[in-house]
């Protein structure tokens, strides 16, 4: 039985120094792709001032994200991040595949909030819009983990609330990311 459990990252987990805030002993692995799934935003994180990131099932999608390993007995903190104990996100188990075919299998969150009518992302209302901040701090950790060019663009594209906190830790580290 392994003490370690892979994660995928696809929302501001992909920086490095974000994950390592509630779990320090994470170690990037690698970066793979979830098919059949696409990014979206749903609900308000009074944390980032924002709609924060999920997966919704599409087919013929994907997400790329970062593949972390950490230890067992930090799952409890990553639950905790990502709101678990109150409902916000649940617990899914997926096949992601790296740039040379492996297949890891990965923990992942989504949140349980669920949209009926999902739209595209250049169309999302303003009340599912994520902060600048949150975005910076998503295409950082992309660019530092070497996402794809074509999907850091993407992600450079969507449009977001206009907020930063250029003042906290995080928004000091992502302020010179440019999105435009």
């Amino acid at each position: 039985m392994s003490n370690t459990t892979l994660y995928f990252a696809y929302g501001s987990n992909l920086l490095k120094s974000r994950i390592l805030m509630n779990n320090p002993t994470a170690v990037f692995k690698d970066i793979a792709r979830l098919e059949h799934y696409r990014l979206d935003f749903i609900d308000e994180s009074k944390t980032w001032k924002g709609a924060p990131a999920t997966i919704i099932p599409i087919n013929n999608s994907w997400v790329w994200g970062a593949v972390w390993e950490i230890n067992n007995d930090q799952i409890e903190n990553l639950d905790k991040q990502e709101e678990v104990h109150v409902g916000k996100y649940r617990v899914l188990y997926v096949d992601v595949t790296n740039p040379d075919g492996k297949v890891y299998v990965c923990r992942v969150y989504q949140t349980t909030k669920m949209v009926e009518n999902p739209t595209e992302l250049s169309k999302l209302p303003d009340d599912r819009l994520p902060s600048l901040i949150y975005l910076k701090v998503i295409v950082k950790g992309a660019l530092d983990c070497g996402l794809p060019h074509e999907y850091v663009e993407f992600l450079r594209s969507i449009r977001h609330n206009g907020y930063m906190d250029e003042e906290s830790p995080l928004g000091k580290e992502v302020s010179r990311i440019q999105l435009d």
